[in-house]
């Protein structure tokens, strides 16, 4: 797979994936405390996560977007 999330994207979202984790295990909130909840979050964290860290994004291959620069 050729690379497609650009640094910028790849800021945004690391962020998203660390705060959804954050919110899912450790923010004690009571919308999180119920399974469906917390463990979507988490669910979407790590694939957010997973996206930053290896630059690629199966949605954007898909429909041939790309916010890097070639």
């Amino acid at each position: 797979m050729t690379i497609n999330v650009g640094t910028i994207d790849r800021i945004l979202r690391g962020a998203l994936g660390l705060g959804l984790l954050y919110l899912a295990f450790l923010s004690g909130m009571p919308l999180f405390d119920g399974g469906l909840m917390k463990y979507g979050a988490a669910v979407v964290g790590i694939v957010m996560l997973v996206v930053a860290v290896t630059r690629v994004c199966p949605i954007y291959s898909i429909f041939g977007f790309k916010t890097c620069r070639v």
